[in-house]
């Protein structure tokens, strides 16, 4: 079996909320970052989830970004 042909493929979801308050803000500690699993064809867009961020300390979304490995 080929690894290209998976389905299911591992994504980084990271809070949008952090990234657009910066993180060289003193206030704020880093940016929330969760890896999670998609179905490849059944979701070709975008991720976007609404989860906990401990450094905002509320529920914000979180989208999917570019894996840089």
């Amino acid at each position: 079996m080929a690894k290209g042909k998976d389905a299911r493929v591992r994504v980084i979801l990271e809070c949008t909320g952090c990234v657009q308050n910066g993180v060289n803000n003193r206030k704020s500690p880093g940016i929330s970052r969760y890896i999670t699993q998609k179905n490849r064809h059944n979701t070709p867009s975008r991720l976007e989830l609404r989860k906990f961020c401990p450094h905002c300390s509320k529920h914000m979304i979180h989208g999917e970004i570019k894996k840089s490995i």
